[in-house]
């Protein structure tokens, strides 16, 4: 009389090789999810940056030629440190500048936040017109 069913080799080998493509499932995914955290990091900083950058461009009142720089609050970096470093300057001025003429500012922005244990930067860069006045062609 032949009996149906598996052997006890047939099934450490079963469980063996499903132990295996467990763990090789269970390592995929845990580095999905840091990559996942490790991204709304990043797009949490970006959106910060460009929310500041348009506020520093819009203040008609920000000094050229020096930086300034400042932290984001903690809340809203979702409980990490982070801030900023910024600096205008004059990017084009016309070939033979006057009052009331135009020019261009560039905006240079860092942006930096602490990941665990580095420190994450990146940059962005925006540019004004601005209205030339006479003391601007005078230092």
């Amino acid at each position: 009389m032949r009996q149906r069913g598996f052997t006890l080799l047939e099934v450490l080998v079963a469980t063996t090789i499903m132990a295996i493509a467990v763990v090789g499932v269970l390592s995929a995914l845990s580095s999905t999810v840091r990559n996942a955290a490790r991204l709304t990091d990043y797009d949490r900083a970006v959106m910060l940056g460009r929310a500041k950058i348009d506020e520093l461009l819009l203040d008609v009142r920000f000094p050229r030629g020096s930086v300034i720089q400042g932290r984001f609050d903690p809340t809203l970096m979702g409980g990490m440190e982070g801030g900023w470093t910024a600096q205008l300057n004059h990017f084009e001025m016309p070939p033979s500048p006057a009052p009331g003429d135009q020019s261009l500012d560039r905006m240079e922005l860092q942006i930096w936040w602490v990941s665990g244990a580095q420190r994450r930067t990146f940059a962005l860069d925006g540019y004004r017109t601005y209205v030339l006045r006479p003391e601007d062609l005078h230092p």
